[in-house]
């Protein structure tokens, strides 16, 4: 009997690389997807790669959309990344990082693919707990995205099938994260989830991204065994 098929979304950071292994775990036959966007920190399509490869997956596709196009996101235009935010003011507001509508769009391009290949399920790596506040992560967006995709697509409106938006990390902290990732066998060198990455990929310690990364790190016991510029995360 063959295997389901799920596209799974893959950035190549921590959350969407332990997704992809979870899915794989559960018996699909995962479907990676990962986008050029225009952000800045495109070395995590690198990282995407890498796992791809560790993981064995069959197919990986890269989509390129320019969103530099539409700015407003430091990620994609000229504001500054923040740096060196307060770890109990991560997640209080809505920073700079933020891309308008970013997984709007990467949900409906994963729609776009899950309904050619007749998959049920799609797989993102959202999180609601130890996370920087992006509206676009939370449990009552992923649930009215799930409505909007069996109401848009014909295998929902032909009553073949009911597409389903699997989060499963939306309520782990990354702590639980790392550690359900590390006895999946991920080998979390291979990702990258800074934001204002030097040139050879080396992550600047600073930016929200790495301070919830090397909190995750420290809080499971393990060492980040990612490259950071100077003595960031040598001692956590």
């Amino acid at each position: 009997m063959s295997q389901p098929k799920a596209v799974v979304l893959l950035s190549g950071g921590v959350d969407s690389t332990t997704t992809a292994a979870l899915a794989q775990r559960q018996g699909f036959d995962v479907q990676a997807l990962s986008f050029h966007y225009g952000q800045r920190h495109a070395v995590e399509l690198e990282a995407a790669r890498r796992v791809v490869a560790h993981l064995g997956l069959r197919r990986h596709v890269v989509l390129e959309i320019d969103l530099r196009a539409f700015g407003g996101s430091a990620l994609t235009g000229d504001l500054a990344v923040p740096l060196d935010t307060p770890m109990d003011q991560i997640g209080a507001r809505i920073p700079p990082t933020y891309v308008p509508a970013r997984n709007t769009i990467f949900l409906s391009f994963a729609l776009a693919w899950a309904e050619t290949l007749d998959a049920r399920d799609i797989f993102i790596g959202a999180n609601a707990l130890d996370y920087s506040g992006y509206p676009d992560c939370r449990p009552e967006y992923i649930a009215a995205f799930e409505a909007m995709a069996n109401l848009a697509t014909k295998a929902g409106v032909e009553g073949r099938q009911r597409l389903r938006i699997r989060t499963p990390l939306i309520a782990m902290s990354k702590q639980e994260i790392i550690r359900a990732g590390l006895s999946l066998g991920v080998d979390y060198a291979l990702t990258v989830s800074c934001y204002d990455p030097s040139p050879v990929g080396e992550a600047c310690g600073r930016c929200d991204a790495c301070v919830l990364r090397l909190k995750g790190f420290a809080e499971a016991g393990v060492r980040d065994p990612v490259h950071y510029r100077g003595a960031v995360g040598v001692t956590q």
